[in-house]
């Protein structure tokens, strides 16, 4: 089982010098397949806010949720980890760090090319890919255990392309899902509709990075929205309601003297949302009732020609 959110004693906090402590909430024993939607969400969000950290940091912390495998894969600036135990592999690309010359070049080269399957896909985001993909396709070469997918900010598109990557290569084991937090749009419509995985597509209210690269530029956005509004609940909006709900965060956070569409693109701030999601899951089932399903959360699907961003 996993033990998520809500109750402080059961978190494990890891403490550098000099540097902000790292908090996971999440316990693993079983494979990650029998966990709830939420409960899988908060797992991902919590394997992609420790991606950030040092090597050291990062395999005390997935030790801690339950990974004794935490390998960096680091090429030129990009990096991803491997987290591994009896059960499951989790691939969790690094996010964008402001002090890194080579993540700053791959967000704002928001040039197009052609992909290697069809479409058109992110420049930067792609070279990043590139970088590193021969590494991750060699350990993952021999792997046949579940294959999971995850990644925040650039890291969500980093994990996108290399999770359709990995969809059409040689490597035996197919990803299970794809799990993205705050990730920018990766490529055009050809290129997000080719390859069909199950991808779930976290957007907290105002963050201003899921609106980037514009549409206009013909990119759009892969998999199914879960969409965190201003309150911070998990619901299912249309694009009038979301328009409505995100100008009342913006209000609400000017009251507070900052602009949200920053401080929603935070890891953490989706870390604490889907936490309170998980919780309030909890208490639904001590009461009887069935934990929330993805379809309940979800956005449903796009249609595979829809043109929408």
């Amino acid at each position: 089982m996993v033990c998520a959110g809500g109750d402080k004693q059961m978190a494990t906090v890891i403490r550098d010098s000099g540097e902000v402590p790292v908090v996971v909430h999440s316990r693993l024993a079983t494979p990650i397949a029998e966990l709830t939607f939420l409960q899988r969400a908060l797992l991902f969000a919590e394997l992609a806010m420790i991606s950030y950290n040092d090597q050291r940091e990062a395999a005390e912390a997935a030790a801690a949720i339950g990974f004794a495998d935490a390998t960096l894969f680091d090429n030129d600036g990009s990096q991803a980890y491997r987290f591994r135990n009896a059960h499951d592999c989790v691939i969790a690309c690094r996010g964008t760090e402001p002090h890194e010359w080579n993540d700053i070049q791959a967000d704002v080269d928001a040039a197009s090319v052609l992909a290697e399957t069809v479409g058109k896909v992110h420049r930067g985001f792609k070279k990043e890919v590139d970088d590193l993909w021969p590494e991750l396709e060699t350990a993952l070469t021999d792997n046949d255990l579940p294959l999971w997918f995850c990644g925040h900010s650039l890291g969500g598109a980093m994990a996108t392309i290399c999770a359709g990557r990995c969809f059409l290569s040689h490597i035996a084991s197919n990803p299970e899902a794809l799990f993205t937090y705050g990730s920018p749009r990766v490529g055009d419509n050809a290129y997000v509709n080719y390859v069909d995985l199950p991808h779930y597509r976290w957007v907290h209210n105002n963050d201003i990075v899921t609106r980037v690269p514009p549409s206009w530029m013909g990119y759009r956005h892969a998999g199914r929205e879960v969409y965190a509004d201003s309150r911070g609940r998990v619901r299912q909006l249309d694009a009038v309601g979301k328009r409505i709900d995100r100008w009342r965060g913006f209000w609400r956070s000017l009251r507070r003297f900052r602009i949200d569409h920053f401080s929603d693109h935070s890891i953490h701030g989706y870390i604490a949302v889907i936490r309170n999601a998980v919780r309030e899951d909890k208490e639904d089932v001590r009461r009887g009732e069935a934990p929330a399903a993805a379809n309940e959360l979800a956005m449903p699907e796009r249609s595979r020609t829809a043109k929408a961003a």
